[in-house]
C-alpha cells in the first residue's frame, strides 16, 4: 500500500471518484483543520463550525462519482465553507430578526381564557372564510390543509392538473389572508 500523503489533489480526486476510502481519508486529513479554522473564525462557535465542515465532507463523499472540480480541490472546499457559513449566518440573522420582531409585536398575555376566546373567534372566522370560497377552490383547500394531501394526490383525486391545484390553493390562501387581515387591522 502506497502512502497517499505523496499524492496530488488531482490524483486523490480520481481515486475518490472510484470509491477509494483511503484517498478520502487523505483529503479529509489534508483539509479538515484549515476548513474548521476558517468556519470557526467566521461563525464563532466551534460546534457549529465542526458541523459545517463535517457536512462538506459528507457531501463530498456522497457526490464523489459525479463531482466535477474545475479549480483546485482546496479552492473548491474553501468556497464550500464560505457558502455554508453564509447560509448559517443568514439563518441565524433571520432567526434573530424574527425573535426581535415577535417580542416587539406580540404582547405577552397571561389571560389564557382571553387567548382561548380570541383563538375560537379566529377559528370560526376562518371556517366562514373557507365556506365562502368557490366550491372547487374550497374542496382543494380542504384536501390540502385539512386532510393533508399532496398536490399530486389532489390532482389525481379531482382529475385536474397539479398547476390547477396550485392555482386553487393560491387563490384560497390569498382570499383567507385578505379576510383574516381585516380582523387584525
Amino acid at each position: 500500500m502506497s502512502s497517499y500523503a505523496s499524492y496530488s489533489d488531482c490524483e486523490l480526486l480520481d481515486l475518490l471518484r472510484s470509491g477509494d476510502r483511503s484517498a478520502f481519508a487523505e483529503i479529509y486529513n489534508r483539509y479538515w483543520k484549515k476548513l474548521f479554522t476558517v468556519a470557526t473564525n467566521k461563525i464563532g462557535q466551534p460546534e457549529e463550525a465542526e458541523e459545517i465542515v463535517q457536512d462538506i465532507f459528507i457531501s463530498l463523499w456522497n457526490r464523489r462519482e459525479d463531482i466535477i472540480i474545475t479549480t483546485s480541490l482546496g479552492a473548491y472546499l474553501a468556497v464550500s465553507v464560505k457558502y455554508r457559513v453564509i447560509k448559517v449566518l443568514a439563518k441565524r440573522n433571520q432567526f434573530n430578526k424574527y425573535t426581535v420582531h415577535s417580542q416587539a409585536s406580540l404582547p405577552i398575555t397571561t389571560n389564557s381564557t382571553e387567548d382561548w376566546f380570541e383563538f375560537e373567534e379566529l377559528r370560526s372566522r376562518l371556517e366562514v372564510l373557507v365556506a365562502n370560497l368557490p366550491e372547487k377552490c374550497r374542496l382543494v383547500y380542504k384536501a390540502s390543509r385539512e386532510a393533508g394531501f399532496s398536490q399530486k394526490q389532489i390532482a389525481r383525486e379531482f382529475g385536474i392538473s397539479e398547476k390547477t391545484v396550485e392555482a386553487h390553493i393560491g387563490k384560497a390562501l390569498k382570499s383567507l389572508r385578505t379576510g383574516l387581515g381585516q380582523i387584525f387591522l
